[in-house]
Formats: structure tokens, sequence, C-alpha cells
């Protein structure tokens, strides 16, 4: 009967290893970078399924508001009148509803200032530290002035901080509607100084102010499945856990000023001029090039002199789970549309002349590529518009309507970081329309599910805008200085934001990057896209958790996960694998020591296993030199019998261990290299380590000699530690070489 002779020898082996005594020790629990994550993950039920979908009980709340809101600019104050309609889609009866009051951040007891430990500073520049300690800190937050049901009587609330609980008058049972209503005013804070979301920025050289206003209203809570109310107030960091509902919302403002906000705007001939509302007409069949509705020229002649009337833009909008809206009698506006799905969407910017050239150029051709590039990722951007507003210093989303930095320098130059900064943000912040303004995760709890799915997706986009794009996050070795930092500041991806250190590496930059090396290295782009877009459409309008992602990211692949969600999102381990070392074999006629010994253990002899041939290693002290010079005893008579007609013995043989110091299991990528030039790429799977974590041996036979031996040629898995990538092992750059590089280049 045919024989292998190597696999009869690793069979030996595997034999005698195992036969070995064993001494009973102390058990451990299974820690096994791929034991599935059943205990880390909800327990799969009617609301959400195993697969990571909506189950058939799932349900949601719907909350719609009527608004009637007045900018006071005079005295930069905002007034408000909204009328709420609460629906219970949950099977629970609810005693009481909770409000979110966000501007209470900004009230007497300072709570995002509050949470943090401060020291006495080292160093400042003389105007910081007048400015530091002598500004008078800004006091805002919420007035409420009265909370009442729709007959006019007065509903018993209790505000704790950020949050308002209203109590109801009866418990509100399952597909029951509740109406009240909330009059409020609050003082607006300007967003430059305090570097907040929203307020407002102030020219001096005018007198005028941008207005971007957002987290503006008392908004309702989430109530859910997951975790009853979402009532975890509102720090700073951890953003917005919201509803789905239509808005009709009139706001009143000073006659002259442009205005944009969430919604379709109801009466544009009753507030834009005629010439205004020409341009706007065409600009919503003009694809090419975005038509200025507004000009430069004409935002400068109404700087110079206020009205003194007012006029009230009505907007509607539907399924939403927010509205932002942005004002000023600075803004210049252009518009333009773009085809999304077979239909015409809007895509438009405001901005002050200061953020000329700059902004006319790219601002609104880059919302209309980012809807684009989401879509064909996602789904169909389902909302009619998608605004750009610039407001200095801020980055932040809203449906619809977004605020984004950028701006040239006075005199209108701008370096390439300003305008790849711009573009950037821009990207980002249209791209929240999808995560989570659609896909509607809970930013206050899980600040990656929208800040790293977007990031991920502005990193495709602009890699889509630009062929090199300077991409700030997405590329793996753009995380590993994060990730080998001190672990003492770094928390995993899956905790809350306001328990993190570095927020952006966190919440933005790491799972970004664990999403592209899903992509471009684990799963490849037609399962993972395919499973991403699965993910997207299944929770359109719907409130997604962690679980579901994951589960619907394997369910729609067939691609086994858990190891990497664990390592990446779960842990703060780190990739780190190495060449270890590399040997070469030779087929002998005689055992090694470490075979002979294991024989005499059990009895035997080197002639009980005839016929057969043994292997030893070059560096081992048994090896005869005249192995490789050929003058060993001739083995054709024993090997023979093996071969069939063409086949050969390899001539090389190589044993090569690789080491894994991270704690980040990855598939190890391996280039070989070869003395004749060739070289060849192996990607060995990630299951090579479920039974050794420390390090694994791989056998490479060849009829060529092996010189080089390269892991993660293209440094696509963020290993930390590249010094350990390569055999032989490659002498480090000294700083002198690497800056003699650096200045050279």
């Amino acid at each position: 009967m045919k024989k292998h002779v190597l696999a009869s020898m690793t069979m030996f082996f595997a034999f005698f290893v195992a036969a070995q005594d064993s001494t009973a020790v102390q058990g451990h629990k299974n820690n096994n970078n791929f034991k599935q994550l059943y205990e880390e993950f909800a327990t799969p039920n009617r609301y959400r399924t195993a697969a990571g979908a909506p189950g058939v009980d799932y349900y949601q709340q719907q909350v719609d508001y009527k608004m009637d809101i007045r900018l006071d600019d005079a005295n930069t104050k905002l007034y408000g009148n909204e009328t709420i309609t609460y629906t219970n889609n949950s099977p629970d009866a609810l005693p009481y509803l909770w409000i979110q009051l966000d501007q209470n951040i900004r009230n007497e007891n300072d709570m995002e200032g509050a949470k943090n430990p401060s020291t006495a500073p080292k160093y400042r520049g003389v105007n910081a530290f007048v400015d530091e300690f002598t500004s008078e800190k800004f006091v805002g937050g919420f007035n409420i002035q009265e909370v009442k049901d729709v007959n006019g009587q007065p509903l018993r609330h209790t505000i704790n901080q950020t949050m308002m609980r209203v109590d109801l008058p009866s418990a509100l049972k399952s597909g029951q509607q509740f109406t009240f209503s909330i009059k409020w005013w609050y003082k607006i804070n300007n967003h430059v100084t305090d570097r907040a979301r929203s307020g407002y920025e102030y020219f001096e050289e005018d007198d005028n102010r941008a207005y971007v206003i957002a987290q503006f209203f008392p908004r309702l809570a989430v109530y859910n499945d997951v975790e009853g109310w979402q009532n975890y107030q509102f720090w700073g960091n951890g953003e917005f856990a919201l509803n789905f509902g239509n808005y009709e919302v009139n706001i009143t403002v000073p006659e002259d000023h442009i205005m944009e906000a969430t919604g379709s705007l109801q009466n544009p001939k009753e507030v834009l001029s005629k010439t205004e509302y020409k341009r706007y007409k065409k600009a919503l069949n003009t694809f090419d090039n975005p038509v200025i509705i507004v000009s430069q020229d004409e935002v400068v002649e109404k700087e110079k002199v206020k009205a003194t009337k007012t006029k009230t833009w009505r907007f509607v909008a539907e399924n939403v789970r927010d509205f932002g809206f942005a004002t000023s009698r600075r803004f210049i506006w252009d518009m333009m549309a773009v085809k999304v799905g077979g239909e015409n969407k809007i895509a438009s910017s405001l901005y002050p002349k200061e953020g000329n050239p700059l902004w006319e150029e790219y601002s609104t051709r880059v919302v209309a590529h980012t809807l684009e590039v989401y879509s064909k990722y996602t789904f169909d951007y389902p909302y009619p518009k998608a605004v750009s507003v610039h407001a200095k210093n801020q980055g932040m989303e809203y449906p619809m309507i977004c605020w984004n930095y950028g701006r040239p320098n006075p005199d209108g130059t701008y370096s390439d970081r300003t305008k790849y900064g711009m573009i950037s943000v821009i990207i980002h912040e249209v791209g929240h329309n999808y995560f989570p303004m659609i896909v509607n995760s809970d930013e206050r709890q899980w600040g990656w599910m929208d800040e790293g799915l977007d990031t991920f997706m502005q990193y495709l986009t602009e890699q889509e805008f630009q062929v090199d794009y300077p991409s700030r996050r997405g590329d793996p070795s753009k995380i590993v200085r994060y990730m080998s930092g001190n672990q003492d500041y770094i928390t995993p991806i899956m905790s809350n934001p306001e328990n993190v250190y570095q927020l952006g590496p966190n919440a933005y930059g790491k799972p970004a990057t664990a999403l592209n090396i899903l992509r471009e290295t684990i799963m490849g782009h037609e399962l993972f896209d395919f499973a991403f877009k699965t993910y997207s459409q299944r929770w359109m309008f719907k409130h997604p958790s962690p679980e579901d992602f994951f589960r619907t990211m394997e369910d729609a692949s067939a691609v086994d996960l858990d190891w990497f969600w664990r390592g990446w999102f779960y842990s703060t381990d780190v990739v780190d694998i190495g060449v270890k070392e590399v040997k070469r074999y030779y087929v002998s006629p005689t055992p090694s020591k470490e075979v002979n010994d294991l024989l005499a253990r059990y009895g035997m002899t080197a002639d009980d296993l005839n016929p057969s041939v043994f292997m030893v290693a070059e560096d081992s002290e048994e090896f005869d030199p005249s192995l490789a010079e050929g003058k060993a005893q001739d083995h054709s008579e024993v090997l023979a019998s093996t071969l069939e007609e063409g086949q050969e013995i390899p001539a090389f043989f190589y044993e090569i261990e690789f080491e894994k110091p991270g704690g980040i299991v990855m598939p190890i990528i391996v280039e070989y290299s070869y003395a004749d030039g060739t070289s060849e790429r192996i990607t060995y799977p990630v299951q090579v380590w479920r039974k050794n974590d420390a390090s694994v041996k791989k056998l490479i036979t060849s009829s060529k000699e092996l010189i080089g031996v390269t892991i993660d040629p293209d440094a696509e898995t963020a290993d930390i530690d590249l010094t350990n990538n390569a055999w032989p092992k490659k002498e480090a750059d000294s700083d002198f070489d690497a800056f003699k590089a650096k200045v050279k280049g």
C-alpha cells in the first residue's frame, strides 16, 4: 500500500506528544480568542433576532412636533412654543415621559466643566492666561415657562439637570397617543468662544451674527426594548438618542436673513425676493454647477443696513429624528441638483464671505459627491436635500443639514491642509445623514456606531473624490500610534463616549480602521459590501444596537467574526505578528536525537520504523554537513515506492515559526522571497492561531532556495511593531539616517 513518508512522520510525532504523561494542574476558564461572544451579546428575542435583524415584535415610538420659533437677534435669545404628539408603540404602559433639555448643560451647574478634574496650568500664553481667568462663564439653559396638556391644564414636571420628567394624568397604554405643549426660551451662546455644537458667531466689523441652531427645543428621550428610557444625562461627549417623527416648524427671523433647515421649505415665494426665487427654481434642475441664489455682493450690501421687520420661514420634515436650522443676513447661498436612485436631490451650501473662494468652489460639489458615494454603499438617500453650512471651528450634523469648518486666510488664500480639512469634514457631516440620522443608533451610549461607521464611509468617499486623497483616518498605519500608546489612557471601542480618554481615535479612527481592514483583508469587497449594505438597509429608520451590527455582518457573509469583534471592539489589545525563527531541514537516513529519545522512551529504535526517512534541522547537533553537500546515503530505494511517475522530492524544506506578541489574532499575510528573484504571497487564515495563541509553525517546501520572509508586506493589519516582521531581520535606520531620508524627500 502506498505510504507518504512525511505524513507518516507527522503522525508519529503527534502520537508521542499525545501519549506523554500529564500532571494534574488547576483549570482555567475558556479565554480562547475564538470563543463565541454569547457572554457579551444580548440574548436574541422577538424584538431583535439572532441574525441581527428587527424581530417580529420590534417597535419604536413615534414623536411628532409642531413648533413656532422666534429669534431675537438683538438680544441673542430664542423663544419657542412646541406641541408634541407622542405615540406609544411599545407593549408597556408609560406613567411618565422623559424629555431631553440639552441646553441645560450650560446652566449655572456647568455639568460639562464639573465632570472633569482641573489643575494649575504650568504654562499659558499671556493672552490665553488673561482670557482663561478673567472671562465670564456663559450661563444659559432652558427657561421652561409652561408644560400643558391639550386642554391647557398644567402637567406636573420635574427637571433633573438635562432631563425633565413629565408625569401623565394616567398611564399611556400601548397604542395610545398623548399630546401636550411646552413653552420655553433660552439665551443663545457664542459657539466660537465656548466651542459648542450650536450657537452664533459674532462678526465685530459689521456687528452681525451667523446662527447655527440645534438642540434648541425640548426633545423626547428614546424608550425601547434595549434600555427602557434612555435618560442618561447629557454630559457633553455622548451625543443623542432620538425618536423619528414628523415636524412642522415656523421660524421667525429678521427680514433680511437667509435660512436653511431640516425639511422642505414651504413658502419660498414669501421669504425670497423675485430674483432669489427665480434662481432657486433654476437650481432645482441644475446638475453641472451650483447656482448662486444669494451672491457675495448682495450679502455685502445687506450687512450695511439691518432690517427692522421680520419674516417667517416654514419647513415640513417627515420621518426625521431631529431638527436644526441656520440663519443670517451674512449668508451666501448656492444650490444644485444631484441624481440619486433616479430622483433629484438638492445639494446646498450657506456661508459668509469669509468662506470664499474655498466654499463657493467646493462645498456644494462635495455634498453632491457624498450623497452619490454613500448611496452606492448603503441605500439611496431618501431625504429631499442635504445642506452644508459654514461655521468657524465647527463640525456637527443634523437631518438634512450640518455645520462645517474650513476658512481661508483673510486675503482669500488657503493651504492644502485647510482645503482638504474642509472637504473631509463636509463629507463626514453630510455622511451622518446615513449614520445616525437614518440608521438611528444610540449616540449617547455607543459613539462609535455613528462616528466609526461614518468615518469608514468617509474614507471610501474621500478616496473616490480624488486619487491619493490625503485621508486622515482609515488607513491601518494611521491608527498604530494610538493602539501602541500608553494603555492607561486607552479604552475599548465598546465604551460610553464619556468614559474614554481619546474620543477621536477611540470612536472615529479605530472603528473606521477596523472596518477598512475587515473589508480589504479579512472579508474582501464583495462579502463586506453586501453585508454592510444589508445592515444599512435592515436598520433604515430604526434603532440598531451593537449586536445587531455584529450579527448582521456575519449573517450576511458567512464569515465568523466573533474573534474580530472581541479583539478590536471589546479589548485594547494590539496587532503584533513576527517571524520568530526560520529553520532549514534536510532528509536524513538517520533520526535526530529528539526522535531517538522518544523511541527509547517506549523501548523502540529507528529500525522499528523501517522503511522510513527522517528530517534534521540544519542548526541541530546531529546535522551531518554531507546532507547539504549531497553526499549522504542515497535514499532513492526508500522513497521510490512512494513516488509516482513525474513526482520529485522538494529540494528545500523550511520550518517557519511565527510569533504573536500582540493580543489580537489576525491572518498571517506573508511574502516568501527566493534566490531566483521570484516571490509568492500566502495568507494563512486567522484560525491558524486557534490552538496556540503565542506561536505557530508552517512547513514550506520548494525547489528554490528561500532567502527572505516578510509579514504584512503592505502594512494592512495595523501591526504596531515592524522590527520583527522580516527574516533575515532588517536593521532599523538610525535616527540620523531617518532624518536624512526625511530631509532628502
